[in-house]
């Protein structure tokens, strides 16, 4: 990729971000706004640096926590994914249920599973990420594992292919643009997942936990400080799965550029 094409791809957000962090900055200082309500950008730089040490530290950790239970819950979809689409009957039992363990809050399961384990202990997040990510992956690699073209499905039993051939030859080329769309969609929310798990107990030493005891001691810039930590594991995971993306389907990420969407699946999620 030349230098012009990867400023046309970066050139535009790091503008808008430039513009929208000095309307911020003369916000405060034209209104005369309060530390404790809402910082100013260039207090909140200042507290990253001096706390660059431990953020990087809590980074460490809460990444850490994403990246076990992503790992986790991308083969435990992928693997769940294959046994819905083989039997009917468990995909009319485990579909409905884990939609309705993905509807129930971080809040209240997350207290259960420190209850579970001990609270030295990063179990419960990796756990807590695990299932977010789980959810993700199963309803998209199934859709993608069910929904083969007819035309293909017709061609293969034409050649009397047995179901281990279509499954290799159709099903699973089909689900792969289906598991990446999962990838970059779950990649981001494990990282919102293993911080917001570190709001309710555990451990004290993840970017969670960090920024609720800064905003709790009115300390608004050194929190705003940590969040930029979040954001910037947030797209430094959602990066990395794009770029396994370009690296593992180039056609399929071709293909979806041309098309100027996401590949199907994007929106079952």
């Amino acid at each position: 990729m030349t230098f012009k094409k990867i400023m046309g791809a970066i050139g535009p957000p790091l503008i808008f971000g430039a513009i929208f962090l000095g309307i911020w900055e003369l916000i405060v200082v034209v209104f005369d706004i309060k530390p404790f309500l809402l910082p100013a950008p260039t207090a909140i730089w200042s507290e990253f640096l001096e706390r660059s040490d431990d953020i990087i530290e809590a980074t460490l950790v809460t990444g850490t926590n994403a990246l076990i239970g992503l790992i986790f819950g991308v083969v435990f979809g992928v693997a769940m994914s294959f046994v819905l689409m083989r039997f009917q009957v468990a995909n009319e039992l485990v579909t409905p249920l884990a939609v309705a363990l993905n509807a129930i809050p971080i809040i209240v399961l997350v207290p259960v599973f420190n209850n579970m384990f001990s609270s030295t202990t990063e179990v419960p997040r990796q756990l807590m990420v695990t299932l977010i990510v789980f959810f993700i992956v199963m309803v998209n690699v199934a859709k993608g594992l069910r929904q083969v073209s007819p035309v293909h499905m017709e061609l293969l039993r034409s050649y009397a292919a047995s179901p281990r051939e279509v499954l290799v030859k159709a099903r699973i080329p089909n689900a792969v643009p289906y598991l990446f769309t999962a990838l970059t969609i779950a990649a981001p929310a494990a990282v919102i997942t293993a911080f917001v798990a570190e709001y309710f107990g555990g451990r004290q030493n993840g970017l969670g936990y960090s920024i609720t005891s800064n905003a709790a001691a009115s300390r608004n810039a050194a929190s705003w400080a940590y969040v930029i930590g979040a954001c910037t594991l947030g797209l430094i995971f959602y990066l990395v799965a794009v770029g396994l993306e370009k690296v593992l389907s180039p056609s399929q990420h071709s293909t979806k550029q041309q098309s100027g969407g996401l590949a199907p699946g994007g929106a079952s999620a």
